[in-house]
């Protein structure tokens, strides 16, 4: 009976998640329509105050401001932004300063061939055999 319990409980938890996160959903999507619909209106009466007069321009209707704001963002976008997971960094800086002085000075990559053809197979190789003791003796991580 307890168990019974315990499978109702967790289906009505899981049933009340998912139409919290169906409501709140439908919410920003109704918000996100509200807010853009305000938003050409707000530009088609912007358009209709100051460019006929300023400029002699004729007035236009909704539908057109809203087809203004969308070539807006087409042609010059809103610009990158800064929240997260976007990266704040120019995306003309170079990405590679971490690397230190190894990328600015490229006069001794003459010497890299014969370096790798006499040590770095066999440097690489000791370190693989490192690694591998290192796993067998802690077990592989």
């Amino acid at each position: 009976m307890e168990y019974k319990e315990q499978v109702e409980k967790r289906v009505e938890q899981k049933v009340k998640f998912i139409v919290t996160k169906v409501v709140k959903v439908l919410f920003f999507i109704i918000l996100g329509l509200a807010l853009a619909f305000l938003i050409g209106y707000v530009v088609m009466r912007l358009w209709n105050w100051l460019m006929p007069e300023l400029f002699g321009l004729p007035s236009i209707g909704y539908w057109q401001a809203v087809g203004m704001l969308i070539l807006a963002k087409i042609f010059f976008g809103f610009g990158s932004g800064s929240g997260p997971g976007k990266n704040t960094r120019s995306k003309n800086k170079p990405r590679y300063k971490r690397c230190g002085s190894l990328r600015k000075d490229f006069t001794d990559w003459k010497h890299y061939d014969e370096f790798w053809a006499t040590e770095g197979e066999r440097a690489y190789k000791q370190y693989l055999e490192r690694k591998e003791q290192k796993n067998e003796t802690h077990g592989d991580r």
